[in-house]
């Protein structure tokens, strides 16, 4: 069986086919286009399209009045101070550190002297007067 035989309108199978595909697609883009163009007529697809617009609207208007607010600059003063705060509680973190470990420093100093006489004093006692 040949898969393209030619008919009486001189066409193949293959062609005829093609053209019958075309023609259908064409039908469904046309019937697509007309039921959309029904649904934009429609009353639901209006109210939908009118709350989309005011939604848009309301947005922008807030948005504008974000933007006279100032909003931005008090973000960026706001920034600023927590930075200066920051850099202050570092500071103060620091110095606070340094002390803690002088004095940390000290103790453990203190204790290994009191070690020192500790163990020293016990050699003595020990130790023979004779010697």
């Amino acid at each position: 069986m040949e898969e393209n035989t030619t008919h009486e309108s001189g066409q193949t199978e293959k062609e005829r086919l093609i053209d019958k595909a075309k023609k259908l697609v064409d039908k469904a883009d046309d019937f697509i286009d007309d039921k959309v163009e029904d649904l934009k007529k429609s009353e639901t697809f209006k109210k939908v399209k009118e709350t989309y617009e005011k939604a848009e609207n309301f947005v922008e208007d807030k948005i504008e009045d974000i933007k006279q607010s100032g909003v931005k600059e008090k973000l960026g003063a706001f920034a600023g101070k927590v930075e200066d705060k920051t850099g202050e509680t570092v500071a103060k973190m620091k110095k606070f550190g340094k002390k803690a470990a002088e004095k940390t420093a000290e103790k453990l100093e203190d204790i290994a002297e009191n070690l020192k006489k500790k163990a020293g004093g016990n050699d003595m006692e020990k130790k023979p007067d004779n010697a």
